[in-house]
């Protein structure tokens, strides 16, 4: 059962989360018709200020959550359940409305089947639904003759950890033309103009390169600024099989978001 202290963080979270200005014990009580007295919710903001979930700009203003407040409420309050049923246009309307970007990529079942050597100038990867050149090399040609039968996302992740890099930027590149999108571009070129992303970081959202080593789950300071949250969910999309990163402030309303698209 949830204590009086922590229902009152989740309960402030969710006035900041709506209305995106500090909270106030008055405020919070008559939001949520909390029987608490604002005496007694001061005395518990107090608590949390003092433990790092709740700062105040100035002694008579309201409270704001943390960066770390944030964080740990979006770890409890999202869940992990394969997503089915997503509507993209309502995945567009509402990640422009919200103020989000949304990376999507199909998964891929592809197995390599086939290299056909051409007179040792270039190769022919036939994949199960796709093909890709690359130059020729003995060594590649061996290499890459070990991997027939293997699944693509597997070839690909190799490809990359050997340094076979034109296998796996073609691969790539195919795939980024029919299999990849991204929703509210721009707000993510601001996020990487805002913090001077570089150019490899660029790249890396916007061609899709990061959907490949993600795994599901949440991603913080190590992917993105210290204020910004990604999520990487598995989902269906029109019956394929996607893999879906929501990138976005903390503050952002990521419930709100997920039920808006699955049930538009």
């Amino acid at each position: 059962m949830i204590d009086k202290k922590e229902f009152l963080l989740q309960s402030i979270i969710r006035a900041y989360i709506e209305h995106l200005e500090p909270i106030g014990s008055t405020q919070l009580k008559s939001m949520y018709d909390i029987t608490y007295s604002p005496a007694t919710i001061r005395g518990y903001f107090k608590k949390l200020g003092e433990e790092g979930y709740l700062a105040q700009e100035h002694i008579s203003s309201g409270r704001t959550p943390t960066t770390e407040a944030l964080k740990q409420y979006w770890e409890t309050k999202l869940s992990f359940k394969k997503l089915s049923g997503i509507n993209l246009r309502a995945l567009e309307y509402f990640a422009s409305n919200i103020g989000l970007s949304v990376f999507i990529k199909k998964e891929k079942s592809d197995i390599l089947k086939e290299i056909l050597n051409v007179e040792n100038k270039y190769m022919i990867l036939e994949f199960s639904s796709f093909a890709i050149s690359v130059k020729y090399s003995d060594a590649l040609y061996r290499f890459l003759k070990d991997m027939i039968g293997l699944e693509l996302k597997d070839i690909t992740r190799i490809s990359k950890d050997v340094g076979a890099y034109e296998v796996y930027e073609s691969i790539n590149q195919t795939l980024q033309n029919s299999d990849f999108q991204i929703f509210n571009y721009k707000e993510f070129l601001n996020l990487a103009l805002n913090y001077n992303f570089d150019e490899y970081t660029i790249n890396s959202f916007l061609k899709g390169q990061n959907l490949d080593e993600l795994k599901e789950g949440l991603y913080f300071e190590k992917l993105l600024p210290v204020n910004y949250i990604g999520i990487c969910n598995y989902c269906k999309i029109n019956n394929e099989d996607v893999k879906m990163l929501v990138v976005g402030e903390l503050s952002k309303d990521y419930e709100y978001f997920y039920e808006k698209i699955t049930t538009f």
